[in-house]
């Protein structure tokens, strides 16, 4: 396949692998973080530590979601100020505290390959076509990291704006707090019902 007569470049190649593994590797995901839950009891601390990454995590894609809008501007207020891609590092958050919580070496690889062969082309192919749409985004890039924020270069520059309810409704971020409390709720609960299955079945 080609692209306007050419051979189609990396971030289509990769893109393309991406969407045919993602849900293969998502169920592995969930298939590696039924058996180490199985293998060995949560540890309540682990768990409780855990929430120094997740909550933050909750907390930065919900106040995220408030500013962006999606293919109508370059949002450049609220976190997106700090870092390019607050989202995506909500998710990583999020993600490491769940492996901190289930103290798997496994899943925490996994979900680190998974951030690799998933969300880097779509970084990539958001960020070509923010260049292509919006002409200050060369700009954005030079003043504002990709990923990981520098706290100690304040972006002055750059207009606080007003976190807005509605966009946060529109995006339905709440569902990652919800998804968030059922797999803790999971981590308390479900070894015991993966016990029972186990048993009956013996």
């Amino acid at each position: 396949m080609t692209l306007n007569g050419q051979e189609p470049d990396w971030i289509t190649r990769w893109q393309r692998i991406a969407r045919r593994i993602r849900v293969p590797l998502g169920f592995c995901a969930a298939a590696v973080y039924l058996v180490e839950l199985w293998r060995h009891a949560p540890n309540l601390a682990a768990v409780a530590w855990s929430l120094a990454l997740v909550l933050p995590g909750l907390w930065l894609r919900g106040y995220a979601s408030g500013y962006v809008k999606k293919n109508r501007e370059l949002t450049q207020t609220g976190p997106y100020a700090w870092t390019r891609n607050p989202l995506y590092l909500g998710s990583i958050l999020i993600a490491a505290g769940f492996a901190v919580a289930l103290l798997s070496w496994p899943f925490a690889l996994l979900l680190a390959i998974f951030f690799v062969v998933i969300y880097v082309p779509v970084i990539a192919s958001e960020e070509r076509f923010l260049r292509a749409t919006f002409p200050g985004f060369d700009q954005y890039c030079q003043r504002v990291p990709r990923l990981i924020p520098r706290p100690w270069r304040a972006q002055t520059s750059v207009s606080t704006g007003r976190f807005s309810f509605s966009l946060y409704r529109k995006h339905r971020e709440y569902n990652a707090t919800i998804g968030a409390a059922l797999l803790y709720l999971s981590l308390l609960f479900a070894r015991p019902v993966l016990s029972g299955l186990v048993h009956g079945l013996r």
